[in-house]
């Protein structure tokens, strides 16, 4: 199959408190896919923040597609992050403009809601660089949100730990309770399995 039928799909945001889970879906052809390793493209988590950042360019020039796709702390909330991380993907590769002959999925989960051909890859980002391109893209994109988020939610130090559970994160919760945009299905089982739970009184500006 021709490399430019086949979309990599990543996401980032899966495991936060705060904020939308977020995917990308990116179609590479091979001498594109080739250059970019050359480049250091790999697994995001695997990058410093400077080089993530400025693998984007020749990421967008070289793909033959990307797209992102997001779902809501309120949809995570409703109908749970595994569904709302398949919808992001989704939304992702709608977006993409042609849908791909086939999707490579980042894990061992496949994308229920695609109805077309998939692959899920355990440790696809640093075996597929369509999905090592996705997980870039999707990772940069997420945390350029949670910068200006933190200017809507000062206090939380969102622009340091883009929303994970750190011990920052969850002392300002003690102290400032969850905004409109934290998921309280998480802080519910944070609160369950040793954590403080935070008050009930929503922060300034939420």
């Amino acid at each position: 199959m021709d490399a430019r039928e086949v979309a990599g799909v990543d996401e980032v945001g899966r495991g936060c408190l705060y904020g939308p889970v977020f995917a990308a879906a990116v179609v590479l052809a091979a001498p594109a896919a080739e250059r970019l390793r050359s480049l250091g493209l790999t697994d995001s988590k695997q990058l410093s923040p400077a080089r993530r950042a400025a693998l984007v360019p020749p990421i967008r020039r070289a793909a033959e597609a990307w797209a992102i796709g997001q779902a809501s702390a309120a949809e995570i909330d409703r109908r749970g992050i595994r569904t709302a991380t398949e919808l992001a993907m989704l939304r992702a590769l709608q977006r993409l403009g042609r849908p791909p002959r086939l999707v490579l999925v980042d894990g061992s989960l496949p994308l229920r809601l695609w109805s077309g051909m998939q692959h899920a890859m355990v440790g696809g980002d640093s075996r597929s660089a369509a999905i090592a391109a996705a997980s870039v893209l999707a990772k940069e994109e997420r945390d350029a949100l949670l910068r200006r988020l933190a200017l809507r939610h000062p206090g939380y130090g969102l622009e340091r730990h883009v929303g994970y559970a750190t011990a920052l994160h969850r002392e300002a919760l003690r102290r400032l309770g969850p905004t409109s945009l934290h998921r309280l299905s998480f802080l519910s089982r944070l609160s369950t399995t040793g954590g403080s739970p935070p008050p009930p009184a929503a922060a300034p500006g939420a």
